[in-house]
């Protein structure tokens, strides 16, 4: 069994949908329960999502979050509060959950993940990626603005191995909101810089090519002529194309090469679905 955990408004909706049938087409023999935390879903919105599940044959449980939880954490530009749900997840996750993989909604599947799912944690609180090309330059100024001079890294959240049973023991959401209270004014990425500024020494780092690759990167990786991890290498042992940023491949004016897996699904989506009406309208 796979446990899945989203946190998003309306706004991500449709993305949320062509990450899960990437998920569901290319993990076909797993059962899958994805976790949904939100705030502002109408019960319409959650109902829709339920019956796209379950035309996988997969199974869905949201988790109704009250924001005011985070109402004074700093939410700007296309950062919501809910950013900030997977934080507090072992909170509100049942006791059956010991572990968890969180998923951005801008995230596509092109590989199964059991491999990576069952991986241990060596005692660790997460798993997580490094976008090295992104945080090299501007790894000084976040160990001192986050306060963390032995970091190793500064990890991304987009793909995030959550060790939920040793999380319920360690994180204390007062902490948490202490910090953000403190530091409120120097967060950048906030749950991220939440997550690097208190766990940084509780995070398992992993191979961003593999498990969580910047779409952006691929644009410049490909003006060095030695780089070798080219679309054939990318279809073969990425796990998790990352359409971070402000530019998203379901934008009209989205040019970035890798979009053509996000069009790939949407495109497989959309006939499952139209096939699925087509069915209902038989009967």
């Amino acid at each position: 069994m796979i446990n899945i955990l989203v946190t998003l408004n309306a706004n991500y909706i449709p993305p949320l949908k062509v990450m899960l049938h990437s998920l569901f087409s290319r993990n076909r023999n797993e059962t899958i329960h994805v976790y949904l935390m939100h705030s502002t879903l109408s019960k319409e919105q959650l109902l829709d999502i339920e019956q796209f599940i379950q035309l996988y044959d997969q199974h869905f449980h949201p988790i109704f979050i009250d924001d005011t939880q985070f109402q004074d954490a700093p939410v700007f530009r296309h950062y919501t509060v809910e950013m900030y749900y997977r934080l507090a997840a072992h909170l509100f996750l049942p006791q059956s959950v010991d572990r968890i993989l969180y998923l951005d909604p801008d995230i596509v599947v092109i590989n199964p993940i059991k491999d990576f799912y069952e991986m241990d944690f060596e005692g660790n609180l997460f798993i997580a990626s490094e976008h090295e090309h992104t945080t090299k330059i501007v790894q000084p100024i976040n160990k001192f603005r986050l306060k963390t001079p032995a970091a190793k890294g500064y990890f991304n959240t987009g793909v995030l191995l959550m060790n939920i049973e040793l999380m319920r023991r360690l994180i204390q959401m007062d902490v948490i909101y202490s910090f953000i209270k403190e530091n409120k004014r120097l967060l950048i990425l906030p749950d991220q810089d939440i997550l690097n500024g208190l766990y940084w020494d509780k995070i398992k780092p992993v191979d961003s090519f593999r498990y969580n690759y910047d779409a952006r990167y691929f644009e410049l990786a490909k003006l060095y002529p030695m780089y070798k991890k080219d679309l054939v290498w990318i279809k073969m042992n990425t796990l998790f194309i990352h359409y971070c940023g402000k530019d998203k491949p379901w934008h009209n004016n989205y040019k970035g090469t890798l979009g053509f897996f996000y069009n790939y699904y949407e495109k497989k989506m959309n006939e499952k679905l139209e096939g699925s009406i087509f069915q209902d309208d038989r009967t």
